[in-house]
């Protein structure tokens, strides 16, 4: 009985846990997301913090579904052109998001978005492996 309540404390825990820790990353791309914005300022508009911070939930979520399935039904594009073809699965999915927030969150062209897109996948990677993990695991590198 007293292991079943420290299970469910220990699970309750690890629930509070991912959702932080998937929190903190979405600060982190919202971060990301602004500054590519200030730098690309023709390409990538958002109208405040708040919705730049929708717009990577949004990107989040469609990383999470759609993307899978792009990914999977272009792996023969992907291949023949030597992954040249990824960006642009990005760009659709940085489209897709624009589509949806509408005027709060724009981004213009194809040429600069893929550019952008690549930019943005690699200031995520910089995030995600100094800042982000430096912040979660307390300092202390593998």
């Amino acid at each position: 009985m007293k292991e079943d309540m420290v299970e469910k404390k220990w699970n309750k825990r690890e629930s509070i846990s991912k959702g932080l820790d998937i929190f903190i990353h979405l600060v982190g791309y919202t971060l990301v997301l602004i500054t590519v914005s200030m730098i690309f300022k023709k390409t990538v508009y958002i109208s405040n913090v708040w919705y730049g911070f929708l717009a990577v939930l949004i990107i989040f979520i469609l990383n999470k579904t759609i993307k899978p399935v792009l990914t999977w039904l272009t792996i023969p594009l992907t291949a023949m052109t030597l992954g040249l073809f990824y960006p642009l699965i990005n760009a659709f999915i940085l489209k897709l998001s624009d589509w949806i927030l509408t005027s709060h969150f724009n981004v213009n062209g194809w040429f600069w978005l893929i550019i952008v897109s690549i930019v943005i996948s690699i200031m995520n990677a910089i995030m995600d492996n100094w800042i982000i993990d430096g912040i979660l695991k307390g300092g202390k590198r593998k």
